[in-house]
């Protein structure tokens, strides 16, 4: 009976242990390396944050992350305000509005800080608004030829505001700095003042980090800061009225208030065999107000003198603005709203108007 043949036990090799290895060994450094490199990108990515306060493509950062002077200061948008939709809407329409102006000059503005803060936008854009020419150079590459641009350019813009009350809430080296605050009131400031055609949103403001190094460390506070108000008060009429009062306490009387206005509309416009069941919406192109005036002041108005389809905002706020001209004709005081306030289905603008010819027109048959 032969055994069975005894075998040689099989020689395994030592496994190393992953950090004694030599691949082991080089991945710990890359893995170490790689940890410091972020912690050293993050710390950058908070010291240029810091330094270029407001910028939009500015991340999510920590004061803590930041490298500031002894009693130095700095400001930034809180992150969560920035994706609040009505501070988006304020910064795409500002960004249209200023386009739509110098569209004539092919200028695109995309980004307002890094499109405005050298001087050369908000220079063709004041010379368009206020039909004036600034003497400031044309180009300017240096630093401080920009800020002499900037200096002349805000120079002249003070000008036109301080006499209409308004509050400068910014400066040459606020905008130079790229500071998106100061940029959204200048521009605002503008925009009211020279009656942009288009509808700021009302009521935006955004909250501050204020970031101050005392004693070697960081302290941070919280500002709001508020952007826009209501358009009328942005446009300096602080005067309230019925309308403030029925919006604001008796939202409830207010169908019977357009109810009223729709029977003495419709009293007139039947005449043309027209009706008006949305004061909001039908009125907004202006056709149903320079109908209207003409039958109350019982005249024809010639076609050729406004639109009667309009497609465009301008082509409506013509109309608007032709009525509105009639209505001064017909003896009464140039309207509290703007076209544009119609144009843009502002409720209570069109109420003002449409209550002001009811209380001259009331008994016209």
């Amino acid at each position: 009976m032969s055994s069975a043949p005894i075998r040689s036990p099989t020689l395994r090799p030592h496994r190393m242990k992953k950090d004694e290895s030599f691949l082991g060994k080089i991945g710990g450094t890359l893995a170490r390396k790689k940890k410091a490199k972020e912690v050293s990108d993050l710390q950058e990515e908070g010291k240029n944050a810091i330094n270029a306060p407001m910028n939009p493509s500015t991340v999510d950062m920590h004061p803590e992350d930041t490298f500031l002077e002894e009693n130095e200061e700095r400001t930034m948008i809180d992150p969560n305000s920035k994706e609040d939709p009505k501070f988006k809407e304020l910064i795409k329409v500002l960004i249209d509005w200023i386009n739509d102006v110098l569209v004539e000059e092919r200028i695109i503005v995309k980004h307002l800080e890094e499109d405005l803060y050298d001087g050369q936008v908000l220079q063709k854009l004041l010379e368009k608004l206020a039909d004036r020419k600034l003497n400031v150079a044309e180009v300017t590459q240096s630093e401080i030829g920009q800020k002499q641009k900037l200096q002349t350019v805000l120079e002249a813009v003070h000008d036109l505001l301080r006499p209409h009350g308004w509050t400068i809430k910014w400066n040459v080296d606020s905008i130079h700095g790229k500071n998106l605050i100061s940029i959204l009131h200048l521009l605002v400031a503008l925009a009211m003042h020279f009656q942009a055609p288009t509808r700021l949103p009302e009521h935006v403001s955004v909250q501050v980090v204020v970031v101050r190094k005392r004693e070697g460390l960081l302290q941070t506070t919280h500002v709001t800061e508020e952007l826009t108000t209501t358009t009328e008060m942005m446009m300096g009429r602080f005067e309230r009225d019925a309308f403030d009062t029925l919006f604001d306490h008796a939202p409830d009387k207010l169908s019977v208030v357009k109810k009223s206005l729709i029977t003495f509309v419709n009293k007139h416009l039947n005449k043309l065999n027209l009706e008006v069941t949305e004061l909001e919406t039908q009125f907004a192109d202006g056709v149903y107000l320079v109908l209207l005036m003409g039958l109350l002041e019982d005249y024809f108005v010639p076609l050729h003198n406004f639109y009667l389809t309009p497609e465009s905002f301008d082509q409506k706020v013509h109309n608007v603005s032709f009525a509105f001209e009639l209505m001064q004709d017909g003896g009464l005081k140039k309207p509290k709203a703007r076209p544009e306030d119609v144009v843009n289905l502002d409720l209570k603008s069109t109420l003002r108007v449409l209550y002001n010819l009811f209380t001259k027109y009331k008994n016209v048959e």
